[in-house]
């Protein structure tokens, strides 16, 4: 894994920090808007002890046309805002999707990285908190104070009110955020696995429906779906206390707030409109706290999703971009190539040294479980956890760029996945259809004829042609995509699997073809038919090369082994 330099390692902290001239205007329209929330204060004061008194028409029409004015400017800042924040989101998404995208790409090839997939669902966390209701209490929240100034300013009996009423929130939001997030994580866990249970099953749901398997998983899914109910309902408990107890004290503020109020006017030391005032200020400078009581659990799954983000893009630093100097000639050789899996003691493959020339064909054989799959993956450069040196053309593999040597490369693994869009796009690996490419990397997979049988022939979808497409077809369109575009190298793995004699015979024939075209061929198989295309031949047992060389040699080297077994467990057939 390359070294993270230091702009990788803080290069989300990077992307956020350009956004601080927006969160500055942010800031300043925060500004505005919360001073400008003092004008149902002053208003009412105004009313009250001046308009009230004086019967004066033109007195509460200037006031009022002046607070309705404050008001339109109060809603233009909020408005604008609220514009500023979420198009910063949406330059956020920008900025950073494809560079996620990537990463995310890259972690799915480490068998260490849990759920790379979650990172997008991260994203969208991140960014929703930023442009939403979470960030503004962090904008009005410094605004508090001065809100609680005002009230001293009017009386100090009711700043102290204020603050003590604000460390009664404050306390109740720590200990709700202590209370409900241990249980809130194990219900999101539970619901996750029942989700992740059901589509594992249904996945397979034809071996399900034929052997009768449904009752047993009903049983199952049924116990893992009452554990998550179970937990789900702990969690709306204890986050049900968490409400109540928050609706108790913002009640009693406002309470206690006006009668606070109310006794400080029947001493003579606070007017009637302060006394309303005061009420409606209490409840403005409480507002921003009771917003981040009811967000923070919201900032503390933002922050989580940021560091999630962090980690994910400093593991995965940015691939810079280099030209290959020279078109790979397919020129293959590993040098004590050890490869191990997460959890496993034993190496998968240990030691391995062999050459696979250039325009060859070797076949990798060995017994299920002897690191054949794992060796295929090794020589791609795929595989997180090898040593050794696996080098193509006197070059490792890992310091090939990998999206420039992806056009020189094909791979066919045990596990066919074929993606949307149609037959053609999947043949062209996703990418621009060269009709020429396609059409020729399907009749070396034997597949021209049977394509055009098609109603759309090579437009027709997938999802069409799945239906239409046994094992075997979807295996061969698999190898039309292996070979497209003539790579220099080709890794088939186990690619007679699900072939008939028909599809095996085009299997022979296409690799005929390619080696004919100098191309370097490495086909993992367990089937003896195949070593007839055969120029060397590599014999894997238990991760260990039991056998390698030319093919005729390692089979009369072999043929000598089992003729010395015969004679020795049997001397008289000799």
């Amino acid at each position: 894994m390359k070294t993270p330099t230091l702009f990788n390692r803080y290069e989300l902290t990077q992307i956020l920090w350009d956004f601080r001239k927006e969160f500055l205007v942010a800031g300043v329209f925060s500004m505005v808007a919360n001073l400008l929330m003092l004008t149902p204060t002053f208003y009412m004061l105004q009313v009250y002890d001046r308009v009230m008194l004086s019967q004066s028409m033109g007195t509460l029409t200037f006031v009022s046309v002046i607070t309705l004015f404050f008001y339109a400017v109060l809603t233009f800042s909020e408005w604008c805002r609220t514009q500023l924040l979420v198009r910063s989101g949406v330059r956020l998404d920008e900025l950073i999707s494809k560079r996620l995208f990537h990463a995310s790409y890259e972690a799915y090839l480490n068998p260490h990285v849990a759920n790379p997939s979650r990172a997008f669902n991260d994203l969208t966390e991140l960014r929703q908190f930023l442009t939403g209701n979470g960030i503004f209490a962090f904008f009005d929240a410094p605004w508090a104070p001065i809100y609680i100034g005002v009230l001293f300013m009017l009386h100090p009996w009711l700043g102290f009110m204020a603050i003590g009423f604000a460390a009664v929130q404050s306390v109740l939001a720590w200990l709700g955020t202590r209370s409900t997030k241990p249980v809130q994580l194990k219900a999101n866990q539970a619901q996750q696995d029942v989700g992740s249970y059901l589509q594992s099953k249904f996945r397979n749901s034809e071996v399900i429906e034929s052997m009768g398997m449904v009752g047993n998983l009903y049983r199952r899914w049924a116990g893992k779906n009452a554990l998550a109910m179970a937990r789900a309902l702990n969690a709306q408990a204890v986050a049900g206390r968490v409400v109540a107890w928050s609706k108790f004290v913002r009640y009693t503020q406002q309470s206690l707030a006006l009668g606070g109020g109310a006794l400080l006017v029947i001493q003579g030391e606070l007017s009637p409109g302060a006394m309303i005032a005061a009420n409606v200020l209490m409840t403005r400078a409480l507002a921003p706290i009771d917003l981040m009581v009811g967000t923070w659990s919201g900032f503390l799954s933002a922050r989580e999703a940021f560091d999630r983000l962090r980690d994910l893009l400093e593991a995965h630093p940015q691939r810079q971009k280099v030209d290959i100097a020279a078109i790979p000639q397919g020129d293959v050789v590993l040098k004590n190539v050890t490869s191990s899996a997460p959890g496993k003691i034993e190496p998968i493959l240990k030691a391995i040294n062999a050459i696979m020339p250039q325009g060859t064909v070797t076949v990798v054989l060995g017994a299920s479980g002897s690191g054949k799959s794992t060796l295929a993956k090794v020589l791609l450069g795929i595989w997180p956890q090898s040593s050794g040196d696996v080098l193509l053309d006197g070059k490792s593999i890992g310091d090939w760029d990998r999206m420039a040597l992806g056009p020189h490369v094909g791979y066919l693994p045990q596990d066919i996945e074929l993606f949307e869009g149609s037959i053609a796009e999947n043949i062209a690996r996703s990418g621009k259809v060269a009709s020429d490419m396609v059409i020729a990397a399907a009749e070396v997979a034997g597949l021209h004829q049977m394509i055009l049988r098609f109603p759309k022939g090579y437009d027709t979808p997938m999802g069409e042609a799945g239906g239409l497409l046994s094992g075997g077809q979807r295996q061969r369109i698999a190898l039309a995509r292996a070979v497209y575009g003539e790579p220099a190298l080709i890794v088939l793995d186990e690619p007679n699997a699900n072939l008939d004699d028909e599809g095996e015979a085009a299997l022979v024939r296409a690799v005929q073809s390619l080696k004919a075209k100098g191309k370097t061929v490495v086909l993992i198989s367990h089937r003896p038919n195949i070593l007839s295309v055969a120029d060397r031949l590599l014999i894997l047992h238990e991760g260990i090369v039991q056998a390698s060389g030319p093919r005729d040699g390692v089979l009369a080297a072999l043929q000598k082994q089992r003729d010395a077994a015969k004679a020795a467990t049997n001397p008289l057939s000799t």
